[in-house]
Parts: structure tokens; C-alpha cells; sequence
């Protein structure tokens, strides 16, 4: 290429620039030199002044490459090109001024071009211009909004061909590596797909390219959500919370998070903010009832979900938060709406969506109040029908893996494992089934000078759900070996990962915290092998009043095997076997209370309970219903009165319609609180 330089007579000019205009990426220095041979054959040619600009810039000299382009951009000032390009040389030269400059040029001229927003939201950033900065990304993004190869793959991804959006969207991060609207789409087809990393690196990214992205961090905050990354969620959150653009949106999603943190009272204040402004928003008036029922308000709460229905008389999830307030009876005029509601509802054609079934189970607590106990199981097993019906339990498949545990698990096992773990003694896990008396123990216990309450923690079925995907994938060939394979750091490691993932819930600076999610029975041999010097509580009720309790109790999320009473029945059966395999394995190590015998002898269980936990009595124990703190689960109104004795035998008023429930059950009713012989 000695000779790159000429230009050969018989070559158009046109030819020679689009020679030139190949070897930019590739031998700039070339480029250039054809560019300046074309200026000295043709004299002034704008198209290859653009050229050497292009070339004195991708050869690192952007001071040089701006001598060139600003005479040039000034000779023609509506050149989308040369714009571009003078902007790229400035910034690279750390003339910031006149990048920007350039930039508000090329993106009045051509507001539809992405890339322009972005770059000129990173300048402006740069400069302290946050505010212009966050616009310009929102330009970027709404110009995004009508690229065309972002419209097919959002089409085939909304359509389900995953396959293809993924592969139109690798075409065109090869051309468009760093397009944020690109990468955040990517982002949303992983989490399809089920790759929630690959998901969250993507959405990442794009709100690191482009802060200003407030889409793209709305589903970051959700994803972040879904992961249980709960402080990182409302960093973000607080972040979006400031966008220029207001959307009462952000708002929501912020107080969603500070409820997911335990923080009530900062997400009641939004809500009622956000009502002071706009009263007419039953969702909020909704939201704003669970935090005040949370936070003990009780009377505010009836007036929050109250306002719900008057505003949507069909909105079912606020008439059950309403029923669901155990406290609060509904009266005639409150069925009437509620029928109504269903007849509309059913004129609609939703005959069996969440607001139906809801308001089934609503209906079903109204007359059970009224003591109309068949009408009342009729709504209950209509509601239980229709929610079983949109959820997957499969009892069989439960029942085998539950087995598998306890046979896992034995004496031999446990000590062939040794010593190991994480030896912090925080956490005290209260697990069993829901409805079992399992928030009174929180209460009491929350009342101890060295516990704290928090709430239902999700982390430890998060490690066990990631321990058994590891199985579900091939590493190992089943359950046992994989739990074998966990040596001493490995444990430790894990119940490390458990303290500190569940530091953020902790905010009194106690000692000891309780750990509330009942499904935790499922994992007490994983909890004493990470976890060794924790407390697991098991807190357990009469098997009839349990199950049926639980099966008139619509849970939000988590309980699948609530809605049908030989799937409950069932469920508490596997429940009961495998603790009995654990006590057997290790004898004393799980500390059992008895609903029953803790409401009819409520000091001598106490103190049970506190021996167990190595701790010293203290009064406020016995009068738990002072202490005031954030209770979420559905027996918060029970906790704050003094030892609740009415739904001890409450089960029997149905007790002609629970067959199922006791035949599942089988021999454990009679047995109860024992195992049955044999």
C-alpha cells in the first residue's frame, strides 16, 4: 500500500471517497492519506473533509480532526454527518462545550436518532446538568420507541418466539453495542426465558448507559425484587422517585419496596400523599389499608379498605383484606354489595378472575360471622375451587420429595457430616404450617428485651430452592448426594450468606431475630447443617382446625396446597412425618409448641420457650399484645389482644362437610398432639 495515496486517473471521485470511507475502521491512516489526495485532484470536497476528520479522530488526534470539522460543520450546518462527527472530536478533544452544542444542533434536526439523546445525555451529566441529562435519556428512549428492529424483536418476543427476538436483538448489538433501549429489551427476553442473571446484567447495563432510562429501571427495581435484593431495590427506587417526568407510578413501586423492607410507615406516607392529591384510586386506598393494618391502626385501616369498595364495589381483593381483618364483622348491607358485585362481574363475563374468588371468600367469612355455616362453606369451596385452578400443586410429587428429605437426614448422616456451618446463634426460625398459632410465638417472643420480630424472610427457601435446582440440573443424581457434597466451608459459607441477606430486616440492634416463614419446616435439616446454632421452632395446631383454618384463608402468594382440603390434609401429614423423622435424627434440637396447651397455659409454655432459647423470663412476654410493632400476617389483629381462645374448636361447626380433610389426615386427628402408633 506504498502508493495508497494516489488516485487513479480512471477512478470517480465517488468511487475513491467510498474506497477511503472502507478503510476508516480498519487503516484510518490510509483513509486519510486518500482523502488528502482527493482534496488535492478535486479542491474543496465537503465529503472528503468528513473523511479526514473521521480518520484524524480514530488516529487519536481529535484536536486535529476538530480544525478540520468546525469550519466545515459551520459551512454546512444541517449535515447530520458532519454534526456527528464534530461532536465525537470534541468530546474526545474534552471540549465538552462544544460537543454539547453540537449535539442540541443534530438532535433539533433529528429528533428521532437514539444515539444522539444518549451521547448527549452523558455530556450533559459529565457537566452537572442531571436534570437535562435525564431528559435527553427519556428523547433517547422515546426515539427508540420506533426503531424498527426493536419493533420486530419486541413483536416476536411478545409473541413468544424468544428464539428470534434474542437473535434480532445479537444482530444488532454487533452494530449497536452500547444502545440502552437494545440491551434493555435483551434483558426482558432472558427474564422470559427464565435466565434471571443474564436478565439482570442486561437491565444493568442499560441503566448504566443511560441513567436517565426510567423504564429500564422501573423493571430493574422489579427484578431486584424478584431476587429478594431488597436494598439495591430502593436505592433505585428512591432514584426513580426523582425523575423529571412525574409518574405516581414510581411512587408506587418505591412504597412497595419499603414494604417489602418493613418499613410501613415510610410507604403509608406515600400512599397518603399520593390519595391527597387524587382520592379516587381504590389500588391505593387498597395499599394503604395493608399498611395500616401492618402497623396495628386497625380503625384506619376498615376506613382505607372501606374507601376501596366505594370507589370499586367489584374490587375483591379489598373486600377480603376487609373480611380478612378477623376483628371486623361484615353486615347484611355489605353481603348485598358484595352479590352484586358478583352479579356484575359475571354480566362482564369474568366469571372466574381474582376479583371472583375473592369475593367468594369474602362472602364465605361474612356468613361464617353470621353463623350461616353452610352458606359460608359453600362461598369457601367456591373461591378454594376456582384459586386451585389457577395454581400447580401436585400433592404426589410434594409428598416424594418430603420423603426423600427425611430419609436424607438421619442420625448417621447428621453426624457423618460433622461439624460445620455458620456458628452466629441470631436466628430463631418459627416454622409448621400457616394458621397454627405461629404469630402468637413471634408476639410473645417479639416481646423479649434480646429478639427482635421481624417478618415471613424468604431467604432461607431461597438457598435451599438454588441447592435443589443444582439437582434439577444434573450435577447430582438426587437430593442426598448434593447435600452431601457440602463440606464444612461450603456450609458456612451459606449460613453466612443467610446472616447477611437478612441484615436489612434488622433494625433494633437485638441480638436474636425471629425468622417467620412456616414453610421453613420443609428445610430444618439444611438450617442445622449452615445454621447450627440456631433455634427452630416448631409451632403446631390441632390437624382439623389447622387445615380448615388454612383452607378458608386466601394467602396472597406461597401456600398452593391451601386450596383443596385433601391437598391441605396431605400437605400436613408430610409435615408432621418429617419432623417426627428429624426429632428421631436429632433428639431436642427443635423445641415443639402446642397451640392448645399455649392458650391454656400460657406462663408455663413461656417459660418452655424461653429455657429453650437459653434466655430469661421477662413479663413483657405474658402481655405480648402491648408491644408495639409491624405485624403482616392474617392473625395481626388476634396478636393484640390478650390470648385469642375462639378458633381453638371453631373447626367443628363444619365438621359435616370436612371428610376429605379428615380422610387425608387419616390417623393424626386422633393422635394429635401425639404421633399416632406404629
Amino acid at each position: 500500500m506504498g502508493n495508497a495515496s494516489a488516485v487513479p486517473a480512471t477512478d470517480s471521485i465517488q468511487t475513491a471517497l467510498a474506497q477511503a470511507a472502507d478503510l476508516l475502521d480498519a487503516r484510518p491512516d490510509v483513509a486519510l492519506a486518500q482523502a488528502e489526495a482527493i482534496l488535492r485532484r478535486a479542491g474543496r470536497l465537503p465529503p472528503a473533509e468528513l473523511l479526514i476528520g473521521q480518520a484524524l479522530r480514530r488516529l487519536g488526534k481529535p484536536k486535529a480532526a476538530l480544525a478540520r470539522l468546525g469550519p466545515l460543520a459551520r459551512q454546512h450546518p444541517t449535515v447530520p454527518a458532519i454534526l456527528w462527527e464534530l461532536a465525537h472530536a470534541a468530546q474526545a478533544a474534552g471540549d465538552q462545550r462544544q460537543a454539547i452544542a453540537t449535539l442540541e444542533s443534530l438532535t433539533r434536526q433529528q429528533p428521532g436518532v437514539p444515539g444522539g439523546w444518549f451521547m448527549l445525555a452523558g455530556l450533559l451529566r459529565a457537566t452537572g446538568r442531571d436534570s437535562d441529562a435525564w431528559r435527553a435519556d427519556l428523547s433517547g428512549v422515546h426515539a427508540a420507541s420506533r426503531d424498527r428492529d426493536l419493533l420486530e424483536a419486541a413483536m416476536a418476543m411478545n409473541e413468544g418466539r424468544l428464539d428470534d427476538a434474542a437473535a434480532l436483538l445479537a444482530a444488532r448489538a454487533d452494530r449497536l453495542p452500547d444502545d440502552p433501549a437494545g440491551i434493555r429489551l435483551m434483558g426482558e427476553v432472558q427474564w422470559r426465558r427464565g435466565d434471571m442473571n443474564a436478565a439482570l446484567a442486561h437491565v444493568e447495563r442499560a441503566v448504566t448507559l443511560a441513567p436517565g432510562f426510567d423504564l429500564a429501571r422501573d423493571f430493574l427495581i422489579r427484578l431486584l425484587l424478584q431476587n429478594n435484593r431488597l436494598s439495591e431495590a430502593l436505592t433505585h427506587a428512591e432514584t426513580l422517585a426523582r425523575s423529571p417526568i412525574h409518574n405516581p407510578g414510581y411512587d408506587l413501586i418505591r412504597a412497595s419496596v419499603l414494604v417489602r423492607l418493613g418499613d410501613q410507615d415510610a410507604a403509608r406516607a406515600i400512599y397518603e400523599r399520593l390519595l391527597a392529591d387524587r382520592p379516587d384510586q381504590p389500588q391505593v386506598w387498597q395499599n394503604l389499608g395493608h399498611a395500616l393494618k401492618t402497623l396495628g391502626r386497625q380503625a384506619d385501616a376498615v376506613h382505607a379498605y372501606r374507601q376501596a369498595v366505594h370507589h370499586r364495589p367489584t374490587m375483591g381483593e379489598a373486600w377480603w383484606s376487609l373480611a380478612n381483618l378477623k376483628t371486623v364483622k361484615l353486615d347484611a348491607a355489605d353481603i348485598g354489595t358484595m352479590e352484586r358485585a358478583l352479579e356484575t362481574l359475571a354480566r362482564d363475563g369474568q366469571t372466574d378472575g381474582e376479583d371472583v374468588f375473592h369475593l367468594h371468600f369474602s362472602l364465605g367469612k361474612a356468613q361464617e360471622d353470621r353463623k350461616a355455616n353452610e352458606a359460608a362453606f359453600r362461598h369457601y369451596d367456591a373461591g378454594n375451587r376456582l384459586r386451585r385452578a389457577m395454581i400447580r400443586h401436585d400433592a404426589g410429587e410434594f409428598s416424594a420429595e418430603v420423603a426423600a428429605t427425611a430419609t436424607t437426614f438421619s442420625a448417621p448422616f447428621i453426624a457423618a457430616m460433622g461439624d460445620g456451618g455458620c456458628p452466629a446463634p441470631d436466628p430463631i426460625f418459627i416454622v409448621g404450617l400457616p394458621r397454627a398459632g405461629s404469630t402468637l410465638v413471634e408476639q410473645i417472643l417479639a416481646s423479649h428485651s434480646q429478639i427482635e420480630g421481624t417478618m415471613e424472610l424468604p431467604e432461607m427457601m431461597m438457598i435451599a430452592s438454588r441447592l435443589q435446582s443444582r439437582v434439577d440440573e444434573g450435577e447430582f443424581a438426587d437430593f442426598a448426594t448434593m447435600v452431601a457434597s457440602l463440606g464444612p466451608d461450603d456450609r458456612r459459607r451459606l449460613g453466612e450468606e443467610y446472616i447477611e441477606q437478612t441484615r436489612v430486616h434488622r433494625q433494633s440492634g437485638k441480638p436474636r431475630f425471629i425468622d417467620k416463614m412456616p414453610n421453613n419446616w420443609q428445610h430444618v435439616g439444611l438450617i442445622k447443617l449452615i445454621l447450627p446454632h440456631a433455634s427452630i421452632i416448631d409451632a403446631r395446631r390441632h390437624p382439623m382446625g389447622c387445615c380448615f383454618s388454612g383452607w378458608k384463608q386466601h394467602f396472597a402468594r406461597g401456600q398452593a396446597f391451601t386450596y383443596d382440603l385433601t391437598d391441605i390434609g396431605r400437605y400436613y401429614r408430610d409435615y408432621v412425618a418429617l419432623m417426627a423423622a428429624y426429632d428421631a435424627a436429632a433428639p431436642g434440637r427443635v423445641h415443639r409448641v402446642i397451640y392448645e396447651q399455649m392458650v391454656a397455659d400460657t406462663p408455663g409454655e413461656v417459660d418452655r420457650l424461653l429455657a429453650y432459647l437459653g434466655l430469661d423470663f421477662e413479663a413483657a412476654c405474658l402481655s405480648f399484645w402491648q408491644t408495639d410493632r409491624a405485624v403482616r400476617t392474617a392473625s395481626s389483629e388476634q396478636v393484640r389482644q390478650p390470648i385469642y381462645t375462639g378458633g381453638v374448636d371453631h373447626w367443628q361447626r363444619f365438621e359435616p362437610w370436612l371428610a376429605p380433610l379428615a380422610d387425608a389426615l387419616g390417623p393424626i386427628v386422633q393422635s394429635y398432639p401425639d404421633l399416632p402408633p406404629g
